[in-house]
């Protein structure tokens, strides 16, 4: 009897990575108030990015070698207009993973790192920008390439970023209190929910800052290296 394609070794693979990564970052994120007292905020940034980030690289190298993986669920590669579809939600998802409402001179500990209340730019769209892209980003990959390992991935990927909008608020509530409880009435997780209700208001002039050009120039880079990112992955034998 055949062994079914679906239970290829990549699977649990890529489930037991993303697990590894998430009690990383969340256990991370968790930790931050006792490793901001005990070894300062700058020294913690550092640290978690050690953590993060290799395991971030190693998931992607992962991803791009095995995305063919399993069986082959639907095919929609050859329908025209599939392609700039996928392209099109994939900039759209990286402008909400990656909203400029970060500083990044926190993020590389060149300024001290802190946590911030905010309730502008893209934060008036969605108050978890981070899962939203994640889902959107999940939802054309898994179109692109119709793969039960594209499945599974992007499943583990959206349940992760489930759980950090609970852990998340969970962490800001605990450190705001009854500010961050305003500031949750006032946002919605679904995208525009707030806006529609009357809550919330775009305000454009809070999107006109370089930090949204230079998400918008990221785009542009990624679309460009995507074929070189894909050989150079191919060639680690994982």
């Amino acid at each position: 009897m055949m062994p079914n394609p679906w239970f290829t070794t990549s699977h649990f693979v890529m489930l037991g990575l993303q697990l590894a990564f998430a009690i990383a970052h969340s256990g991370g994120a968790a930790l931050r108030p006792w490793a901001e007292t005990h070894i300062g905020p700058r020294l913690y940034r550092i640290l978690f990015a050690l953590v993060s980030l290799p395991l971030a690289v190693i998931l992607i190298t992962y991803f791009f070698n095995h995305r063919y993986d399993g069986l082959q669920l639907w095919q929609v590669q050859g329908i025209p207009g599939v392609k700039a579809v996928v392209w099109v939600l994939s900039a759209i998802s990286f402008l909400f993973l990656y909203p400029a409402t970060f500083n990044l001179l926190e993020i590389a500990a060149i300024q001290k790192p802190q946590v911030h209340l905010y309730e502008t730019g893209i934060i008036r769209i969605t108050r978890h920008p981070q899962m939203v892209g994640q889902v959107i980003w999940c939802l054309a990959h898994t179109l692109w390439l119709g793969t039960t390992f594209t499945l599974v991935t992007s499943i583990g990927l959206v349940l992760h970023h489930l759980f950090g909008v609970w852990h998340g608020d969970r962490r800001l509530s605990n450190r705001y209190g009854e500010a961050f409880t305003a500031v949750k009435q006032r946002t919605s997780i679904i995208p525009f929910l707030a806006i529609l209700d009357g809550r919330q208001s775009l305000q454009g002039h809070e999107f006109l800052r370089p930090a949204y050009l230079g998400v918008a120039i990221f785009i542009f880079l990624l679309w460009w290296s995507h074929p070189l990112l894909i050989v150079g992955t191919s060639r680690i034998a994982w």
